[in-house]
């Protein structure tokens, strides 16, 4: 659903603006920005290996992106992830970060990143400066052959020199690992091990069926209470409290002294504390990660420099955010649910 956000707006200035509340009554203070649909690799769950990328003049700005950021942090929102895509491979986008961290300690708590460390060995310390404190990994495998099947152009050695530039400079790093059926559910424990031994977390996502990634999305669909069951034999997992403001759930791992998360979409969805909507490179908000509920920011940036029809175009879209997500099990497969790809909405 796409909708018209340029309606007449009474002035509302000279006060504090409201915090962003849906209409099922959940606070949104989480915003996650793809600032490109470009990347480096391919991997399978993600995209077609031949994509068709976005020309530059349906992108939004880096300034225009910051613009939007900005008015989402006036509302409530007090994290802020870029994604991509790749979000390192844009051009410039250090600017976005280093505008973007002038808000920390003024609104917004935590500005971050999910990446594929591709890039990380050149960024790192850039990060570090200009506020950045933890970073997500996409690491499915251990395996350098495999690493480049699963990926299809991804280079294990240089994701892992990433990750040793990304520590030194003092982030923390935490892994992201998606269980796919078949491909890495017997190397989940190494992964583990090699993420808590280098003092990193790790957490484990359930393959989500977003686009045509031309082959059986359902295929890939391996649930992780089947995974924390295998897990639960080997090592001691003790529930944990600790929270990030997603939505993982969180274990201790007694042997190896680190915290294990699960991000369940499907087997056990987490849609009624959602407080997160997704911003995409074309300025396109999304609501739902498995919905198609949409709002054009990208028209409201171009048309109008009124921060009041900014805020009130704001309003209309979170109050289409839904109750939940479209994503399906059937026969313990997943049948995908939209047909825009992950990169497109930002993981």
């Amino acid at each position: 659903m796409d909708t018209s956000l340029l309606a007449p707006v009474m002035p509302v200035r000279n006060r504090e603006r409201p915090p962003l509340v849906d209409s099922f009554g959940r606070t949104i203070s989480y915003l996650r920005v793809s600032v490109t649909d470009r990347c480096d690799f391919r991997c399978t769950y993600c995209m077609a290996e031949n994509m068709t990328f976005l020309p530059k003049r349906d992108l939004l700005t880096l300034e225009e992106m910051e613009r939007l950021c900005n008015a989402f942090i006036d509302r409530g929102v007090t994290k802020l992830r870029l994604t991509g895509g790749e979000p390192l491979v844009r051009k410039n986008v250090m600017h976005l970060f280093e505008g973007l961290g002038k808000r920390l300690g003024n609104g917004l708590d935590e500005l971050t990143l999910t990446t594929n460390g591709s890039q990380l060995h050149r960024y790192a310390e850039d990060l570090f400066t200009a506020g950045v404190r933890r970073v997500n990994v996409s690491l499915d495998t251990l395996d350098a052959e495999k690493f480049r099947t699963i990926t299809r152009w991804g280079d294990l050695p240089k994701v892992l020199n990433g990750l040793q530039a990304a520590l030194k400079a003092g982030l923390k790093v935490k892994l992201n690992a998606v269980a796919i059926a078949g491909v890495n559910e017997r190397e989940i424990p190494a992964l583990m091990e090699f993420a808590h031994g280098e003092g990193m977390e790790l957490t484990l996502i359930e393959a989500m069926p977003l686009g045509d990634v031309d082959q059986d999305r359902s295929a890939q669909y391996l649930p992780l209470s089947k995974v924390r069951a295998s897990l639960a034999e080997r090592y001691t997992l003790t529930d944990s409290p600790h929270a990030t403001g997603g939505p993982a759930r969180f274990v201790t791992v007694a042997e190896t002294g680190g915290r294990l998360g699960f991000i369940t979409p499907l087997s056990h969805n987490f849609c009624a504390s959602c407080n997160r909507v997704r911003l995409t490179c074309t300025g396109m908000l999304y609501l739902c990660l498995g919905q198609d509920d949409n709002a054009n920011f990208r028209k409201v940036l171009r048309e109008t420099d009124d921060d009041d029809k900014l805020h009130a175009a704001i309003d209309r879209a979170i109050s289409l955010k839904p109750l939940e997500h479209n994503f399906e099990l059937d026969e313990h497969r997943a049948r995908v649910a939209v047909k825009r790809h992950m990169n497109v909405t930002g993981g």
